[in-house]
């Protein structure tokens, strides 16, 4: 097996690299001062230390480094993991700063698959020109989503016209003004075949009846940093019949579609944030002393240290397997890895921050020290794009009929 990345993944590897030195992790500390002196702390993209960094990227080629195809960079998953993982070590700048920042990245994917001319050229474009920002509205408080066939805003055709009612919420970056058009889930048809009842359609943010509620706030964080997480309300919401994506009754489809490859880009993201912890701890355990000896000397912190080094590679080589897969056999061929890296990642990741977070004691819980945001944010992993309980039923059962096939195969 050859595990050597392509001339292309090392030439980009090495400028993202210098990137990230000479630019991004000077820029974090920056970019959290300029947000408090925002006149509107939820838009981050105008940070003006963002916009240089956008500026750069763009000179170096690192822009629009997810989107395969035509309208984008033109990489395949092997080639962009890897990336991912580079940008995933500044969570709230380097993947904005490329223009790789979800939830706009499964939002172009949407519009670049799925998506007619006329919408491409309204809503694709400015996406990819970082002009705009977009949400994607399909999560909702009234019902659980982690089954998605429960979804109940309804939208009703009336003419040439669709009209939209619901109540959605963790709607991320819904609460930056400059998020001008959401993607919002719901049903057309209550009385099809369950996977056939939703549809997407593409609701502008000024349409009359779509109100922001509030931010919600993840274990105390308002994620300011990403636009925040909204809760929307959908009263009586027109909007022509032109802003179907897809046809009636494919909402399912795309949103399976959709979280693909947004699964490759969380766990290798979740993977640099990993590498960075585990950076950390090594310096606070090389640092501090405690009862005489340094930290690093003490038998626990370097099993800790040795089992998050395992477990990153361990991760990793899964990881990328899964995008070798999605790129050779499909999607639906790597299904059962792309559910095994959602379930294994942010689980593992969770405990190497938790380690990290202790070695650094009291500062490991502080706004010093990157550590207990990235926890925050790598919890919810946990329940983004499905909650692990889901993934590992699906997993489960399919498991058991491969290997009843096998058995019936073998006449056992």
């Amino acid at each position: 097996m050859d595990f050597a990345f392509d001339a292309r993944t090392n030439e980009l590897r090495e400028s993202l690299l210098e990137f990230m030195d000479n630019y991004v992790y000077p820029a974090e500390p920056v970019f959290e001062e300029q947000l408090e002196q925002l006149p509107n702390r939820w838009a981050w993209d105008s940070a003006p230390v963002l916009q240089e960094l956008r500026a750069e990227a763009r000179r170096r080629g690192l822009w629009n480094l997810f989107l395969p195809g035509e309208h984008g960079a033109g990489l395949t998953n092997l080639q962009y993991a890897p990336l991912a993982e580079i940008t995933g070590r500044s969570i709230h700048l380097a993947p904005p700063a490329l223009n790789c920042a979800a939830p706009d990245t499964g939002n172009m994917e949407v519009l670049s698959l799925f998506g007619t001319e006329a919408q491409r050229k309204e809503w694709l474009e400015p996406l990819l020109e970082g002009e705009i920002r977009s949400s994607f509205a399909m999560t909702e408080p009234d019902v659980a989503s982690s089954d998605a066939t429960n979804i109940s805003t309804r939208i009703e055709r009336d003419g040439d016209e669709y009209v939209i009612n619901g109540r959605k919420w963790w709607i991320t970056g819904a609460m930056n003004p400059n998020a001008r058009i959401f993607i919002v889930m719901g049903k057309t048809d209550p009385s099809a075949d369950r996977h056939r009842q939703q549809s997407m359609v593409l609701v502008p943010r000024d349409t009359p009846g779509v109100e922001v509620k509030r931010a919600m706030h993840v274990l105390g964080y308002d994620d300011h940093e990403h636009g925040g997480h909204a809760e929307l309300t959908f009263t009586d919401v027109r909007v022509p019949v032109s802003n179907l994506i897809g046809q009636e009754g494919d909402g399912f489809a795309i949103a399976q579609a959709r979280l693909g490859p947004g699964r490759i880009h969380h766990c290798m993201r979740a993977i640099g944030a990993a590498e960075r912890a585990l950076e950390l701890m090594c310096a606070r355990a090389d640092e501090r002393v405690a009862f005489g000896k340094p930290l690093a000397d003490q038998g626990v912190i370097r099993e800790w240290i040795a089992e998050a080094r395992v477990r990153i590679e361990q991760l990793r080589l899964l990881v990328l397997k899964t995008a070798w897969l999605m790129d050779t056999v499909g999607n639906k061929g790597a299904h059962t890895e792309i559910q095994a890296i959602k379930i294994a990642t942010p689980a593992t990741v969770e405990w190497i921050l938790d380690k990290a977070i202790q070695v650094h004691g009291g500062g490991g819980l502080s706004q010093d020290f990157p550590l207990a945001y990235a926890y925050a944010h790598n919890r919810t992993l946990r329940f983004a794009d499905g909650p692990d309980e889901v993934h590992k039923n699906s997993l489960g059962r399919a498991e058991l009929r491969r290997q009843r096939r096998a058995r019936e195969e073998r006449g056992g």
